[in-house]
């Protein structure tokens, strides 16, 4: 596992420990907020470890915010503690069976777990797809590359401040001289 990732998913699950350690009202926003953290590292480090733990955080937001009372928070914070000792250990295999045990605890509070891994993960590829576009690749060339619509990706890249980092407007017939040039 990459060092980066690492400390990352430490500080996040750490993060996670501190908010489950007395249930609030406010614990499904705090932790929709680290969710957010987590899956914009995700899209950035595709990483598969760092990917489970953001759908693991979104799903869990979505638990608590739907079912709060049913979730047991004491069971719950000892498994994220076995996760982080796991890995603060260097044993990556008993951090990821850690992890799919967290899993199975959110699918018995929950049975709609797989409709927010879905949706973690095309919010993932479009956040992803924002960035390849500012690296200058078509939108359309984006979203075939990252199997999205182009409709989603515009609609995200259009709430982004993207578009306003290009000041320079470019003329119709200085982008022509430049593609004759290229290919004469």
């Amino acid at each position: 596992m990459n060092e980066i990732v690492k400390r990352d998913i430490l500080a996040v699950l750490n993060d996670l420990a501190g908010i489950l350690k007395v249930k609030e009202e406010s614990d499904a926003a705090q932790i929709k907020e680290l969710s957010n953290h987590v899956i914009h590292n995700a899209s950035i480090f595709q990483e598969e470890d760092s990917v489970s733990i953001a759908i693991l955080i979104y799903a869990l937001s979505k638990v608590i915010d739907r079912r709060q009372k049913d979730v047991d928070y004491g069971k719950l914070s000892s498994m994220i503690i076995s996760c982080i000792t796991s890995l603060n250990k260097g044993e990556e295999d008993e951090f990821r069976k850690s992890v799919k045990k967290l899993f199975e605890f959110i699918r018995t509070v929950d049975e709609r777990l797989k409709m927010y891994i879905h949706e973690v993960i095309v919010q993932a590829r479009i956040r992803k797809g924002s960035k390849l576009c500012a690296h200058g690749i078509s939108a359309a060339r984006a979203s075939q590359i990252l199997g999205i619509s182009r409709w989603e990706l515009m609609n995200y890249v259009g709430q982004t401040t993207l578009s306003e980092r290009f000041a320079e407007n470019v003329s119709v017939s200085s982008r022509m001289k430049t593609a004759r040039g290229l290919f004469s």
